[in-house]
């Protein structure tokens, strides 16, 4: 099978030695997405909705560069810094995976890139 990288202008570059996915066969890899701003690079985190609305919709920019969508979504690794924050999360997330809910976990962290609240990584169904 080929490794093809996948990369969106609709999200954040990296801001490491990483890929924002990669695909391999019909599955793709997502790497974890913060709350960066795709044009500015800057965080968008003046609330925590606004940040797990950020991370959610770079999540899904990278899904559709790689020729997939939430609908298609395997499984998810949801990263809290506080698990205090796990209602408000499970209330945003819900309006994103409405129609197929992905296996998930969720765990808290102690620290995140940048020092935001969320992180999220996935693992997706591709089909061309």
């Amino acid at each position: 099978m080929e490794k093809k990288i996948v990369f969106s202008e609709n999200a954040p570059k990296p801001i490491g030695p990483y890929s924002q996915a990669v695909r391999v066969g019909e599955l793709m890899f997502l790497s974890g997405q913060i709350a960066l701003d795709p044009q500015s690079g800057e965080l968008k985190n003046a609330s925590f909705a606004e940040e797990c609305t950020t991370v959610l919709e770079n999540l899904k920019a990278v899904l559709e560069a790689g020729g997939s969508s939430m609908t298609n979504l395997v499984k998810v690794n949801v990263f809290l810094k506080d698990l205090g924050n796990f209602v408000e999360f499970n209330g945003i997330y819900e309006k994103y995976v409405q129609e197929s809910k992905p296996a998930r976990a969720c765990v808290e962290v102690s620290r995140l890139p940048k020092d935001v609240n969320i992180e999220i990584e996935a693992v997706a169904l591709c089909k061309e």
